[in-house]
Formats: C-alpha cells, sequence, structure tokens
C-alpha cells in the first residue's frame, strides 16, 4: 500500500488486526509503527521475526523516503528530519491516535527524534540498537579496526565516507561485514533477509557522508514522555551499548536492557528474548 505524503509517497503494509473479538465486543489493539534502519535498507528486514508481536498489536510498516519500495527523488531531501516528518505525516494519512514506536538502529535515532518532537502522539517507545548522536562513528571505526579483517576494514571506507557507488557495492559491505553485525552469523547458512531487501546507495551516503556526522538529539532525550525501552547488544560495534545507557539515563520513565549475547542485530542472535522483552514492556509498562 502507498501513501502520499509530504510531496512523496511512502510504501506501507500492514500486520494484524486493529479489532479482534473479545466476548460480547470487539477490542481495538494498539498500534505500532516499525521503523526500519539502514538508511538504505528496508522494512523487509524486520519480517518475520516481529510478525508475532501482531498477537498484541498491529504493526505498520514502513520504508523511509528513497528507500525499499518508497519513492525515489531528490536525494537531498533524504535526511532524518524528513524521515521524522513523513512518518508523522503516514500517522495522520491512517487516522491514527497515539502509536507505540519501535526503532532500531538508524530507525531508533528516527524513533527517538520522532518521539521528542511528537510526545503527545506515543504511547510506548522501543530504541534497539541505536545512538543519541554522532560519536558512535569514530568509536564503531575503532573497534572496526581492532576487531574486523583488513578486507572488512577496506570496505567499510565507502560507509564512512559516503561514497558507495552501486547496489551491488552496497550488497557486498553487508555480505562482508555480516560476522560483525551477529555474534551468531554463520557463514554457511543463507542470508536471504538481505537477499530480498531493496537497497538505496543515495539513502546511505546522504547519511554516512553527511547529517550523521552532526546528528546530536541528547538535549532532546528529557522532552520524551512516554514509557521507554532502551535495548541494546553488548557485542553491538557500530551501536555501542554504552550510548544505550546514556540515552536510558536522559529519559524519564526508561527501562534499560542489555542483551549480553548479541551484537547489533539482536532480532537475529536473540530473537525470542527479543520479542519477550517488547511485549512483556507494552503490556505491563504504563
Amino acid at each position: 500500500m502507498f501513501a502520499n505524503v509530504r510531496e512523496t509517497t511512502l510504501y506501507f503494509d500492514v500486520e494484524g488486526s486493529g479489532l479482534v473479538p473479545d466476548r460480547a465486543q470487539m477490542r481495538e489493539k494498539p498500534v505500532a509503527f516499525l521503523v526500519h534502519g539502514g538508511p538504505g535498507a528496508d522494512h523487509s528486514s524486520y519480517k518475520p521475526t516481529f510478525s508475532s508481536l501482531s498477537r498484541k498489536m498491529q504493526l505498520v510498516y514502513f520504508d523511509h523516503r528513497g528507500q525499499g519500495r518508497s519513492a525515489r527523488g531528490d536525494k537531498s531531501t533524504y535526511t532524518l528530519d524528513n524521515n521524522v516528518e513523513d512518518m508523522e505525516a503516514l500517522r495522520q494519512h491512517l487516522g491514527l491516535g497515539k502509536i507505540i514506536v519501535i526503532g532500531g538502529s538508524y530507525g531508533g535515532m528516527v524513533a527517538l527524534t520522532y518521539a521528542t518532537r511528537y510526545p503527545q502522539n506515543v504511547s510506548h517507545l522501543i530504541a534497539i540498537a541505536t545512538v543519541p548522536d554522532s560519536r558512535f562513528l569514530s568509536r564503531a571505526q575503532e573497534i572496526l579496526k581492532e576487531r574486523g579483517t583488513d578486507e572488512q576494514n577496506a570496505i567499510a571506507q565507502y560507509l564512512w565516507n559516503g561514497n558507495f557507488e552501486t547496489e551491488d557495492q552496497l550488497r557486498d559491505y553487508f555480505r562482508l561485514m555480516r560476522s560483525m553485525y551477529s555474534v551468531t552469523y554463520d557463514p554457511n547458512a543463507k542470508q536471504e533477509s538481505w537477499d530480498r531487501t531493496i537497497l538505496s546507495v543515495d539513502a546511505i551516503n546522504v547519511a554516512f557522508g553527511g547529517f550523521l556526522r552532526s546528528y546530536d538529539i541528547r538535549a532532546e532525550l528529557p522532552k520524551i514522555t512516554a514509557p521507554t525501552l532502551v535495548i541494546a547488544g553488548r557485542h553491538d560495534w557500530i551501536c555501542q551499548p554504552e550510548f544505550s545507557e546514556e540515552i536510558a539515563n536522559a529519559i524519564p520513565n526508561s527501562d534499560l536492557r542489555i542483551f549480553e549475547n548479541s551484537g547489533h542485530s539482536i532480532r537475529a542472535d536473540e530473537p525470542q528474548a527479543l520479542l519477550d522483552a517488547i511485549a512483556g514492556f507494552i503490556v505491563y509498562k504504563k
């Protein structure tokens, strides 16, 4: 499905019913927006991992402008600010009130920023493997030099410089870096989730070559009023857990959960524990 908002077209998909029979009445389930990372990826990596959450809430997946199945356009508009405002426009387009916001990695940055600008529209916030500012970039480069192979350090230069040239080159980056993102990485296992991902070179270049270098939401975090669950992977190389600790310390009414056996891809390393943490938080944290 597509929504024409803010001079672009966003692809979105819905999983789970909004109204369900509950004895003599119809009960309305809460709605969750799942905010994908990258940037330069799409929502598909969240499927089917998060599908079981649809028993508790209605899930709305969407692709950021210029990414996945959403419309391409002027790449100078592929900014975090526009991703946040597009998200609010999509909420209004769907006629929704308060929403649960679940964002991972770059999607977590969008989710955090959204929750500071529109606190009245967020019932719960889940920030997974993300950071509050640009310091993660230099720290990630240090960690990669320590842990990564020569081949991984070489291809990561395209990321740091924001100068990927082709989608095949970007796909090679994710292929070669899999062992850094997941502690359970198996080189012999099929990596189908990345094979079905639609990649956008322009989106990742604009981010890492530009606005992520000045990204800083730290001063705004106390504005978040929704119950917030901050989740980190102990072995995350690119969104390091110490930054999740800072986020949790800055947001009132927040909880911190560090997954000791996960890297950046918690949904690959400890998927059931991740889902249990999210579902339990939303049910019991008011």
